[in-house]
């Protein structure tokens, strides 16, 4: 569960999003959120050039029937764990630096698997640090993973992804530790 001060983004006196459905139990959010946003990332994904634009609209894409806000960036201060996220304030300059170094680093396409593990588990490490929507960061990160790895030449096999790991890798880069999250990444390849 996120934590949030003053959040307009909640039903008052709670901590449950404010939805298309109007579900006030976050359970009930829950699911919905899941099984939509599952279901929305078989379709076909937004076409884009793996820039600030395309992440956000394939945020936009995953959760546009849960959330009036979806692709758009966060406005709150948010934390996890007590590890706080970027200050919304900063999180366009964040988010489109970034990009910019992506876009240098030729999305990744002239890495072998090892060093798209390491290129990529950095990419996740920053673009997870700054967190740039108030709900469906880790999702959408990894969708935009396979997006990244398919332009570079590599196949991913999310299906083999163990999401404890994942989630205490994700945990690990927060700290600076890089190197679960690679290792993830390289058995994915």
């Amino acid at each position: 569960m996120y934590d949030a001060t003053d959040d307009p983004y909640c039903y008052e006196g709670t901590s449950v999003l404010k939805n298309r459905l109007g579900l006030q139990s976050q359970d009930q959010l829950t699911e919905f959120e899941h099984a939509i946003s599952s279901q929305r990332a078989e379709e076909p994904l937004p076409a884009g050039n793996l820039d600030q634009r395309h992440y956000c609209a394939l945020h936009r894409h995953l959760y546009q029937d849960v959330y009036d806000w979806a692709g758009e960036l966060r406005t709150v201060r948010t934390s996890k764990g007590g590890s706080m996220f970027c200050y919304p304030e900063n999180i366009a300059a964040q988010l489109a630096k970034l990009f910019r170094d992506l876009a240098a680093a030729k999305q990744f396409t002239e890495l072998d698997s090892d060093g798209f593990a390491r290129a990529a588990a950095h990419f996740l490490a920053e673009l997870n640090a700054i967190h740039p929507f108030r709900e469906g960061n880790g999702r959408t990160q990894l969708t935009f993973l396979k997006l990244i790895a398919t332009a570079a030449g590599h196949s991913m096999e999310f299906g083999r992804l163990d999401a404890p790991a994942m989630l205490q890798a994700m945990i690990a880069s927060f700290s600076g530790d890089e190197e679960p999250l690679a290792r993830l990444i390289r058995q994915l390849i």
